[in-house]
């Protein structure tokens, strides 16, 4: 029986997956790993979320199957964040789904719109999903770099050029996973004028629209006139109101590419649980109070990681939005890699990071690290980084950080 399944087939090895094994192994033998890998957020959902989950999920005619592209009420919640912080109205009908995370809305629309050998233009370093989601679905993915004091919109242009056949989308993510660059409307103008001209999809990932530190709140590229024409943008309340494992988000935009999706999920899934969806609802209607509190908890991490950091000897720049920080391998290991530097760390400091080469070819010598650790562990994962820098001569023969520095 053949056990080479095609679709595997085209899916790399997890670049993670190896750090992963060893901080498992590390904790099983009993280390103290301070983990910045993975971006899941510690903070608890608010209370009154938790609570209307609890008080409609007593009620038994919620346990039904649900609406697959959300319940009206979530859908006009969303249309009502968007009309406050965006003023763009929305067709809660025609121009909004609801999606079992921004994750699964992303995957399910690449297998709505791909034919066989179709191009899409994604972002490199991004989130593995705005590649991979292509990559399922037999599409053919070409990276458009996007890094700092590099022009992003040159590098669409030269990619547009050399791509045979065109391009049917582009996929945007500001402010980005992993690298925190943040957008604004004059970049997004320029965009969709370039598109509309050359006839692409946008793609648009939101997910951190309201974790930001410096300057103005993050756009949407929805607020650019026209953009409605090609656009479509997924948000997320994962990283908003600190709800990862509920697994709800939304896709608004361009209403063929919304029936699109919505007509693929019809086949694919009933919807989020209902009792989530109604939680979700009070979530966007409701105090959000809360949404400045975990602003507020992250930008303190954002600050003491990078004066912390910064005294032990690795200097990183400071992150203007999301719950990221995209760092420089430091330039004395830069010759091993970001898997291999992330693994020395995990193995010296007892510090796990994500390794930039997992988001892309342009993210190796960078490593993410994610504001998912309490000031106090950030404080303790600066003294083992100063430990192993200065007893450091850049060799993997070298011992390990042993727990005495945890006990600083």
């Amino acid at each position: 029986m053949d056990d080479n399944f095609y679709r595997i087939k085209r899916l790399p090895p997890y670049v993670f997956a190896e750090v992963n094994s060893m901080k498992a192994k590390a904790r099983n033998d009993g280390h103290d790993i301070i983990d910045f890998g993975m971006g899941n957020p510690d903070l608890p959902t608010p209370a009154h979320i938790v609570e209307k989950l609890v008080e409609t999920v007593a009620d038994p005619r919620t346990h039904r199957y649900s609406n697959s592209r959300g319940i009206p009420g979530l859908r006009r919640a969303l249309a009502g964040y968007y009309q406050r912080r965006f003023n763009v109205e929305l067709d809660t009908e025609r121009e909004i789904v609801a999606t079992i995370g921004s994750k699964e809305g992303l995957a399910n629309l690449a297998l709505a719109i791909t034919a066989p050998g179709d191009v899409i233009l994604s972002p490199d370093p991004s989130y593995p999903i705005h590649q991979f989601g292509f990559i399922i679905a037999n599409g053919s993915v070409r990276s458009v770099p996007v890094t700092p004091g590099k022009p992003m919109l040159e590098a669409l242009a030269r990619a547009v050029i050399h791509s045979v056949p065109k391009p049917i989308a582009l996929v945007l993510n500001f402010p980005s996973n992993p690298t925190a660059l943040v957008a604004d409307l004059d970049f997004y103008g320029e965009i969709v004028e370039f598109c509309r001209f050359h006839e692409i999809y946008i793609l648009s990932d939101l997910a951190y629209a309201e974790i930001y530190f410096d300057g103005d709140p993050p756009p949407s590229i929805l607020q650019v006139p026209g953009a409605k024409d090609i656009a479509v943008e997924f948000t997320s309340l994962s990283k908003t109101y600190s709800m990862p494992g509920w697994r709800i988000g939304f896709a608004a935009g361009n209403p063929k590419l919304i029936a699109a999706l919505a007509r693929m999920k019809s086949y694919l899934d009933y919807g989020a649980f209902t009792p989530i969806q109604v939680a979700a609802t009070t979530a966007l209607n409701g105090d959000q109070a809360c949404v400045e509190e975990t602003r507020k908890i992250y930008r303190g991490r954002r600050d003491v990681l990078v004066d912390a950091f910064g005294r032990a000897g690795w200097t990183i720049p400071s992150p203007p939005a999301t719950m990221f920080a995209w760092a420089p391998v430091p330039e004395r290991f830069a010759h091993l890699g970001s898997v291999e530097f992330s693994k020395l760390l995990l193995e010296k400091a007892e510090v796990a990071v994500s390794p930039g080469l997992g988001f892309g070819e342009h993210g190796e010598g960078f490593v993410r690290i994610a504001l998912v650790e309490n000031k106090q562990r950030i404080r303790q994962a600066a003294r083992n980084l100063k430990q192993f820098f200065s007893g450091s001569n850049d060799s993997r023969d070298k011992g390990s950080v042993k727990t005495e520095a945890a006990a600083q």
